[in-house]
């Protein structure tokens, strides 16, 4: 061998994304280790879509299982979930025949997870000690239970991992009729009565008649030592379901193969998601520092409802932060109340986009207070006047933020500030007297008057409202209503990745 050839691990071979063959160079091994696929290091699979439910709008999905003849005391549920509103009892799945006959798979007010079956009494109740607060991240919740042994242990795994400490622990006696795998009317998203889940499901699965483990349904990559989705492979029995939420016209649709499909209640179209285990996108993050009344975060934590505090000043920052690339996202305008907004960037989750360590668009003018429009840096107006008719509903605000060139840019409605052009690099604001001690920037969002509170929905990628074009960036990832500029990219784990 020689140099030239590099070696054992040759230089000109084309890698394979299915199996390490041929003479591959050691840049490309060691990538496609990095990103495993070299070899595969488990069946991976992609989740393509999920259901967003917003308690606000009372979403669920219900369905009355078609027998209850099977192994009854055999079962298991299989889904990821991704929180938005906490601190609130939200009911992810369950049966409900009555008040007295009731299952229940849910985060409790305390945001513990909690697993129950109440038969007149509880015959199963499981409450973890921790708690699940962590509204930008993916959590894959596996219970499974086998009441037909001796001493039946309902099973509860997060991320690949079996949880063993709880606060509340009643288990099943051998042979108990339980409430989960029966005739009884199944809900997704509420109890049947209320108590509606706020945030997004996906690959929401359901066995009858085997008490499975993680490993049917996931698995740690090798390379990153995250846990991640694989194909389930098995059978799902006659109660059995699989929601993918593939068909945003049907959300409700059971893709086993069992046709046990629900009916969809309050949710549409637009509640199909491409934000998943797969590819996360950033979302509001409503564990920022607020004053006065905390707002209500609605639409997947990618809108705000309101506060009861008509003085309350509200800051939104993105979920996931950045430190290099170029970024692009949209803010959707809802009042013609001359709002108070702000839309930019900030290096401080506390600090909205027209304060200090942050750089932005503000629609109202700072020192005059009327609604002229500005560019905003550290709190200073570095331009004046650019869009004033921004209180218009259905505005849509453009900002592309390019941290390897220190810039940023502002545009409406298709078209940028000042003939400014992300694209070639033309025009823009410098970012350059923005403090960055934290090493990150931030997309951020904020309103100083309460009042127009209910007047932003924010789209990083995957939108809460509806789009009428369609434009993705150049690694297909993100529906935005407008072009994406050449090199910057939706906010999202997949991009953040590569260019983050």
């Amino acid at each position: 061998m020689n140099q030239d050839n590099g070696g054992i691990i040759g230089k000109i071979n084309t890698p394979t994304t299915s199996v390490a063959s041929g003479v591959w160079s050691l840049q490309d091994q060691f990538e496609s280790q990095s990103s495993s696929i070299w070899p595969l290091g488990f069946p991976q699979t992609t989740i393509a879509n999920t259901c967003r439910f917003n308690d606000g709008s009372s979403d669920y999905l219900n369905l009355t299982l078609p027998n209850a003849n099977g192994a009854v005391y055999k079962w298991t549920y299989s889904f990821w979930v991704k929180r938005c509103n906490l601190g609130s009892l939200q009911i992810m799945a369950g049966t409900r025949f009555s008040g007295n006959f009731t299952s229940q798979i849910k985060f409790d007010a305390s945001d513990r997870l909690e697993v129950n079956d109440y038969r007149n009494s509880f015959l199963l109740q499981k409450v973890t000690n921790r708690v699940f607060r962590d509204t930008s991240a993916w959590y894959h919740i596996v219970v499974s239970n086998d009441n037909s042994v001796a001493s039946p242990e309902t099973e509860i795994y997060v991320n690949g991992v079996k949880e063993t400490s709880f606060s509340t622990t009643n288990e099943y006696s051998q042979n108990d009729t339980n409430s989960f795998n029966n005739d009884y009317p199944n809900y997704i998203g509420q109890k049947g009565t209320g108590d509606y889940f706020d945030g997004y499901i996906c690959e929401m699965i359901f066995i009858d008649g085997q008490a499975l483990d993680q490993t049917s349904f996931g698995a740690f990559n090798p390379a990153t030592n995250i846990w991640e989705p694989i194909p389930y492979a098995g059978t799902y029995g006659g109660n059995g379901f699989k929601l993918n939420f593939s068909d945003s016209s049907n959300l409700g649709d059971d893709t086993s193969g069992n046709g046990n499909d629900f009916t969809v209640n309050n949710l549409t179209s637009i509640d199909q998601s491409t934000d998943t285990p797969s590819n996360n996108f950033a979302t509001l993050n409503n564990l920022d520092l607020q004053s006065g009344t905390k707002p209500i975060y609605e639409l997947g934590n990618l809108a705000i409802a309101g506060a009861t505090d008509g003085g309350v000043r509200w800051i939104g920052c993105s979920s996931i932060g950045f430190s290099t690339g170029k970024w692009y996202c949209e803010v959707k305008n809802l009042t013609t109340s001359n709002p108070s907004l702000s839309a930019g960037v900030s290096t401080d989750p506390s600090e909205n986009a027209r304060n200090n360590n942050a750089a932005g668009f503000r629609s109202t003018d700072i020192a005059t207070e009327n609604y002229s429009g500005n560019i905003v840096i550290n709190n200073t107006n570095v331009s004046v006047g650019y869009g004033s008719t921004w209180t218009a509903s259905g505005d849509i605000c453009m900002l592309a933020v390019d941290i390897d060139n220190n810039k940023f840019y502002i545009g409406k409605n298709g078209t940028w500030a000042d003939s400014d052009d992300p694209s070639s690099n033309t025009g823009g604001y410098s970012m350059s007297g923005v403090t960055n001690a934290s090493g990150f920037f931030h997309f951020s969002f904020g309103s100083t008057n309460g009042t127009y509170m209910n007047q932003m929905q924010v789209n990083f990628g995957s939108p809460p409202y509806s789009i009428s074009s369609g434009n993705a960036d150049a690694n297909g990832h993100g529906n935005f209503e407008y072009a994406v500029p050449s090199g910057y990219f939706a906010l999202c784990t997949k991009n953040l990745a590569e260019f983050g």
